[in-house]
């Protein structure tokens, strides 16, 4: 009798590791669906205001170059003044580079590690 019971319980065991393996597939198959989606959605957003961006830079540096342009009686002093912005921004992105990664790094792992 007691070996009945060890095999009902035996087998009741096993039917629930079945069933909770078989739950536990669903559930990361639906976990790592949600992170793709929304990373997905996250790069097309990125790469949808990014293009936006850069073509509302474009129009910006030509407006200032051409604004420059009529200040020092110069298409090509405007020009290059607008470029040595650019060049200044880089040189400071570049020097201060690792105080940039620190806060984009914690951006990153909150959407990674959700």
């Amino acid at each position: 009798m007691a070996f009945e019971e060890l095999k009902n319980d035996l087998m009741g065991l096993k039917s629930e590791m079945r069933s909770y393996i078989e739950h536990s597939d669903e559930y990361y198959k639906l976990k790592i669906f949600k992170i793709l989606s929304k990373h997905a959605t996250g790069i097309l957003k990125f790469i949808v205001i990014g293009t936006s961006s850069i073509f509302a830079l474009l129009f910006l540096s030509f407006a200032a170059c051409l604004g420059l342009s009529e200040v020092f009686d110069s298409y090509f002093i405007g020009f290059i003044v607008v470029a040595g912005f650019y060049v200044l921004v880089a040189i400071l992105l570049y020097l201060f580079r690792a105080k940039l990664n620190a806060p984009v790094l914690k951006k990153l792992s909150k959407y990674y590690f959700v």
